[in-house]
């Protein structure tokens, strides 16, 4: 995948996410709906592709002012990676030689590996985790499941024990998918699996639309530097 291919696959994708989380604000405080609704339209135009570079620090600007709105990024990990992708696809787009637009660009792909990894490390050296407590406490006390029936996985101690090893196995050994363009495929259908089903399953939509997005970069990424 080329890079000029992958930055417009980001921008295709990070647009149709923004466009996501600004329709639920439509319905907002006036001064809201003024916010989101500049940020619908520009994310609109990002995917069609007129003017990226202008649109994406035009995208910059609202969403410096939405974080003075909300006092920082209101919607926790989602936002930030958001926000990730698009400054640094923003500092590609600028930057003045093709090799400062890789380290921007390869930046990005960088950090979406270290975010499973060290999601896997911050689990493991829990033992609420290890023990599959954690696991199983988000299905009966915690407010995400979409349906009280999901609740009664939390009767299921041993199955939420290896559900935890596993998510925390895979996210660990996340790095290591770099090594081959095939297995790092495989790893990430897994990834994009793992975030449909925690749509599914706790309603975190936001997480799988915005995370798919900065998948061209590290697709990109691994076929320029192994």
């Amino acid at each position: 995948m080329s890079l000029e291919l992958a930055l417009r696959w980001t921008e295709i994708l990070l647009g149709f996410a923004f466009v996501q989380q600004s329709l639920e604000h439509l319905k907002s405080h006036q001064n809201d709906r003024i916010l989101f609704g500049l940020r619908l339209i520009f994310s609109v135009i990002l995917m069609v592709g007129l003017q990226s570079q202008w649109v994406l620090l035009a995208l910059v600007v609202i969403s410096m002012l939405m974080l003075q709105r909300f006092q920082g990024p209101y919607n926790g990990g989602s936002d930030r990676m958001g926000l990730l992708i698009l400054f640094c696809l923003t500092l590609a787009h600028f930057m003045p030689t093709l090799q400062l637009k890789e380290l921007a660009f390869g930046y990005l792909g960088i950090q979406l590996v270290l975010s499973y990894f060290m999601a896997g490390w911050v689990k493991v050296v829990n033992p609420e985790w290890r023990r599959g407590q954690a696991l199983q406490d988000v299905f009966a006390f915690s407010a995400y499941p979409v349906s009280l029936s999901l609740r009664g996985w939390a009767q299921r101690p041993q199955n939420l024990f290896y559900m935890s090893w596993a998510v925390m196995l895979f996210e660990l050994v996340f790095p290591l998918t770099l090594l081959t363009q095939y297995s790092l495929y495989m790893g990430l259908g897994i990834a994009a699996a793992f975030h449909f089903s925690n749509a599914c399953l706790f309603g975190l939509n936001r997480f799988f639309w915005v995370w798919i997005a900065a998948y061209p970069s590290i697709i990109w990424f691994q076929e320029r530097f192994f």
